[in-house]
């Protein structure tokens, strides 16, 4: 029966014959950085293309009812205020 130690100097005991032993844990972290990459610029990409919708254009008159309306209830208008200039706008 032949001794580790012959084994050892032998061509056929460097584990992953061809692909250089030792140094193939390199390519696992490779792949795990490239992933990594990938998904850091995959999230912020998605979420710009859905951002980049334009919303349609909007009344002036909608925006000056949203105010008057935040003014109403912040109670910087009285009701009757309100009712007036709420009129004037439509």
């Amino acid at each position: 029966m032949p001794s580790v130690e012959v084994f050892a100097h032998s061509d056929n005991w460097d584990h992953m014959t061809g692909w250089g032993g030792g140094w193939m844990w390199l390519w696992g972290l490779a792949m795990v950085v490239l992933l990594i990459a990938f998904i850091a610029w995959l999230v912020p990409s998605a979420s710009a293309s859905s951002r980049s919708v334009t919303p349609a254009p909007r009344d002036p008159a909608d925006r000056a009812r949203e105010i008057l309306g935040e003014r109403f209830a912040k109670g910087e208008l009285s009701a009757e205020e309100y009712r007036e200039r709420l009129n004037e706008l439509q």
